[in-house]
């Protein structure tokens, strides 16, 4: 007998970019590390889990209640992973560079860093949110929690 109930997914959530998200990402990265941020964004580099070397990507740092997130629209990608094992990495533009620590957010506390995320970044992100907009029901941004790993960071230097 077949179950009416949904089957939970084998895979964590993760949306790969289009060819043009991909080139408008590498862009922004190059310019983070030329000293060109936009509209806040920076360089990410964390150590990845298997090969050791430093992986790097264009990530939109947000503020919250006084403290830093990191948030991975497009779900468990290797950023994500690769944070998880390391615990930390640090954010780029330019010459500056901030180390940090980073702690990964229970599902639970999410919702209000993804509705204030999603307000500033939702222009570019929302499409990665399966619908859920920065203007979602708080049970529609529990709901789509799970699927966006969100890390707090405090800078150490």
């Amino acid at each position: 007998m077949a179950s009416s109930q949904p089957q939970p997914q084998s895979r964590p959530y993760y949306l790969q970019g289009s060819p043009l998200a991909i080139r408008f990402n590498s862009v922004v990265g190059w310019l983070a590390r030329h000293g060109v941020s936009l509209l806040g964004s920076a360089e990410l580099s964390v150590r990845g889990r298997k090969s050791g070397r430093m992986q790097r990507i264009p990530v939109n740092p947000y503020e919250h209640g006084g403290a830093q997130y990191l948030v991975s629209a497009r779900g468990h990608s290797q950023w994500v992973r690769n944070m998880r094992e390391a615990g930390g990495g640090e954010l780029r533009v330019g010459r500056k560079v901030r180390h940090f620590t980073a702690v990964e957010v229970p599902d639970a506390e999410k919702p209000a860093v993804l509705r204030g995320y999603l307000k500033r970044w939702g222009w570019e992100v929302n499409q990665y949110f399966q619908g859920v907009t920065a203007e979602s029901s708080e049970a529609e941004l529990a709901a789509a929690a799970p699927d966006h790993p969100v890390f707090r960071i405090t800078v150490t230097r």
